[in-house]
């Protein structure tokens, strides 16, 4: 079998690292082509020590010379900033992108993993909802396929699959965090 290749944005959160225990569990199924991270730099480049991808990427920009530091000697492309991180998401000789970013932070990094028609794996419910129609639409034309990793939104669209359109009545999602977890109903 051939490993996907996979570029994992927010790699040092928990569902990156989440992630990375399945790639552990199952190193023959994944290769780690590229990591992403916001601000741990000490956590960025011990995952990039261990599974030495081409490329990682740090939004911080403020963190540049720590990273540069920590990773001196290692064989691997530097990207810094905000703007860096969509242009990540279509690093070449990726099978899947799994976007673990919080926040609306990742909706561009979603968009262009799927306008350029890879399978995006998203814990990202920020994406989809800001997104609206426009991510299936832009799925169907380019080829590219949705997989939902979190729970809540993994949960209902497993359920989805599991019957027929016509079935379902209604959609209940829970609060469980986010900004509006204690606005009053």
């Amino acid at each position: 079998m051939i490993p996907k290749n996979l570029l994992i944005l927010g790699s040092t959160g928990s569902i990156g690292k989440s992630t990375l225990d399945v790639v552990d569990a199952h190193p023959d199924k994944f290769r780690i082509r590229g990591l992403a991270a916001f601000s741990n730099v000490a956590l960025l480049a011990e995952q990039c020590k261990k599974y030495k991808p081409e490329a990682v990427c740090l939004v911080d920009e403020s963190k540049a010379d720590d990273l540069k530091a920590a990773l001196k000697g290692e064989e691997v492309q530097l990207l810094f900033g905000e703007q860096e991180i969509v242009k990540f998401a279509a690093f070449p000789f990726v099978d899947i992108v799994v976007n673990a970013i919080v926040g609306a932070a990742g909706l561009l990094a979603s968009y262009e993993t799927v306008r350029i028609g890879r399978t995006l794996a998203v814990a990202n419910k920020e994406s989809l909802v800001c997104g609206g129609p426009i991510f299936p639409e832009l799925a169907r034309q380019t080829g590219a396929k949705i997989l939902p990793i979190d729970s809540e939104h993994s949960a209902i669209w497993q359920s989805a699959m599991s019957g027929k359109e016509s079935e379902i009545r209604n959609i209940i999602l829970t609060a469980s965090g986010g900004p509006f977890r204690t606005t009053p109903k």
